[in-house]
């Protein structure tokens, strides 16, 4: 596990299973724009959550790209899950803003409920196709972004689903997080 603390804030970079994240309060959901479980990261969280999750997403769908919003975690280990409608890439532009929207709307609402820890996938790089070293770029630049403006939340994780895309992100923070650590 790669781990630092900028601005008060860890984020963690670990290789598993984003349905599987006891420890942080919410966990994000690469969402379908019907809220639905599907394949990848949503397929995975709603199984795990049972059809208490769908049957909640269902009376808040349809959402848009970049847009998040928030349910109950229902069997998962955690409080809540937020679901996020990355850009399929080449279809939903600009992909790079809709994709940033995603990460930092999360937060957003994790900040609005108190929420202190929330664990991230690589949203958008599954199915909708977009390329794995620009998601994880948007990513990390979107969330150091909003470190100084956090108070609730303390613990940023990414959860990643192999190793190679691990490594990826760990280079990326690198080379992105500000030189004065704290």
């Amino acid at each position: 596990m790669a781990k630092t603390s900028i601005h008060g804030v860890t984020i963690e970079i670990i290789q598993g299973d984003i349905a599987n994240q006891p420890g942080t309060d919410a966990v994000v959901n690469a969402a379908n724009a019907q809220l639905r479980i599907g394949g990848g990261v949503a397929g995975a969280i709603h199984r795990a959550a049972g059809p208490g999750l769908e049957e909640e997403c269902r009376k808040k769908a349809p959402i848009k790209p970049g847009e998040a919003i928030i349910t109950g975690a229902h069997n998962l280990p955690n409080s809540f899950v937020i679901h996020c409608l990355g850009p399929v890439y080449g279809i939903d532009n600009p992909s790079d803003k809709l994709l940033a929207s995603c990460y930092k709307n999360a937060i957003k609402l994790a900040e609005e409920k108190g929420i202190e820890s929330i664990a991230f996938p690589a949203i958008s790089t599954g199915a909708f196709g977009y390329p794995f070293e620009p998601a994880a770029k948007i990513a990390l630049e979107s969330v150091l972004e909003t470190l100084t403006q956090l108070s609730s939340v303390s613990l940023i994780r990414f959860v990643l689903f192999s190793s190679e895309e691990k490594v990826i992100f760990e280079q990326l923070l690198n080379k992105l997080k500000p030189g004065e650590t704290s």
